[in-house]
């Protein structure tokens, strides 16, 4: 569970550290978004 939560940390840090502004955040979980819905 540990391991868990660290990872979404890690990946929610990473996501925002890329992102500049709430539009580029927006345009990113989008993107994600896009990309889990392909894979599934």
């Amino acid at each position: 569970m540990q391991k868990t939560t660290l990872l979404a940390l890690l990946i929610a840090s990473l996501m925002l550290a890329g992102c500049n502004t709430v539009r580029g955040l927006g345009a990113d979980l989008t993107s994600v978004a896009d990309a889990v819905d392909e894979e599934t």
